[in-house]
C-alpha cells in the first residue's frame, strides 16, 4: 500500500465544489503551473501528470461491470483470487487460510479510521482507485476484453477501503470526489495518476485541474511505479512463482449440480461449493452477501 504523506492537506472539499479554489475577494488565482518555481522533478506525480493526454469524456454507451470480466480472478497464478490478495496486502492481523482471509483490521486510507473486517459481514470493499466507469469514458471503451480484465485486477489500482466511502465515491473522478482523510489525498492523487499513465487513459480538463490542486501542497509526491506483493509467507510466494514457470495452473471445472439446491447448507452437504461467479451456474441461485464473487464457501 502506498505510504501516506503527512503534509498532504488541500483546501478542496468533496463533490462538485472540488473544482473551485478559495481566493481573496476581487482576486484572480494564477494558474498552478505559474506558481511553481521550477519544472517538476522526474518520477514525481506532478511530472507524470504533465505527460497525460487531456480530452473530453467518451460516451458511456455500452458500459457495464461485466465488460471488465468476472470479479475476482487469479491473475498472477498464485492460487488466490485478486480480492484475497489485496486483503492480505492491506489488512493487519489477518486470520484464515492462505487464500481466504476471514478476519483482520484495516487502517482505512479514505477515512482515517480503523475498521474490523469479517468475511461475510464486512464493512470493507476493494476499491478501484480509477473507477471502472471513469476508465470506460477515458479510454477503456476502446480496449480489448483482455486489457479491461487486466485493468480491473491490477493491484496498483486496488485498495481495501471503507465500504461506505467506496460506495459514496461511485464512478467519481478527482474533480467530483476525494477521500475525507485529507492526509491521504496526495497518495490518492498520485496513485490515480500512476494508474492512468500505466494503462494509457486520458484525463478530462476538470480532472487534471483537481489533481494539480491536490499535488500543490506536495509537489515532490512520488508516482508509485509498482505495487508491493501480498503479505504472504516468502516460501509460499517462491513456490507459486516456481509453479507458474514450470506448469500452468489448472482451472477448476464448473460444478454441475444434479439438482437445484434451495440453500447453501444443502449444497455443501452434497459436497458442492463454493460456487464462483462466471464459472458455476449455481452461483446465480444464491445471494453473494459479501460481494466476493463466491457463494456457499
Amino acid at each position: 500500500m502506498v505510504t501516506a504523506c503527512a503534509a498532504c492537506t488541500t483546501t478542496a472539499e468533496p463533490r462538485t465544489e472540488l473544482a473551485a479554489e478559495e481566493t481573496t475577494a476581487g482576486a484572480s488565482p494564477a494558474p498552478i503551473s505559474d506558481r511553481r518555481s521550477s519544472s517538476p522533478a522526474p518520477g514525481t506525480a506532478f511530472a507524470v501528470l504533465g505527460e497525460l493526454a487531456v480530452q473530453g469524456r467518451a460516451p458511456k454507451t455500452g458500459y457495464s461491470r461485466d465488460a471488465f470480466g468476472s470479479a475476482w480472478i487469479d491473475v498472477d497464478d498464485n492460487g488466490c483470487d485478486t480480492r484475497n490478495d489485496i486483503l492480505a496486502r492491506d489488512l493487519n492481523g489477518t486470520e484464515g487460510d492462505r487464500c481466504r482471509i476471514l478476519t483482520g483490521n484495516l487502517d482505512d486510507p479514505y477515512t482515517g479510521e480503523t475498521i474490523t473486517y469479517e468475511r461475510g459481514a464486512s464493512q470493507v470493499d476493494i476499491d478501484h482507485v480509477v473507477a471502472l466507469g471513469n476508465a470506460w469514458v477515458t479510454g477503456a471503451a476502446y480496449w480489448t476484453d483482455l486489457e479491461r480484465r487486466a485493468f480491473a485486477n491490477d493491484p496498483l489500482n486496488l485498495l481495501a477501503v471503507s465500504a461506505a466511502a467506496n460506495r459514496s465515491k461511485g464512478d467519481g473522478d478527482a474533480a467530483t470526489w476525494l477521500p475525507a482523510n485529507k492526509r491521504y489525498r496526495c497518495n490518492y492523487g498520485a496513485r490515480q495518476i500512476a494508474v492512468k499513465a500505466k494503462h494509457r487513459l486520458w484525463l478530462t480538463a476538470p480532472e487534471k485541474a483537481a489533481l494539480e490542486r491536490v499535488l500543490a501542497s506536495c509537489p515532490d509526491q512520488p508516482a508509485p511505479e509498482a505495487d508491493p506483493a501480498p503479505k504472504r509467507d516468502v516460501g509460499e510466494r517462491k513456490a507459486a512463482s516456481v509453479r507458474s514457470k514450470t506448469q500452468p495452473v489448472k482451472a477448476k471445472k464448473p460444478q454441475k449440480a444434479k439438482k437445484r439446491y434451495r440453500t447453501c447448507k444443502e449444497a455443501k452437504a452434497a459436497g458442492l461449493g463454493p460456487f464462483v461467479r462466471g464459472r458455476d451456474p449455481e452461483y446465480e441461485h444464491f445471494r453473494d452477501a459479501d460481494h466476493d464473487g463466491q457463494v456457499c464457501e
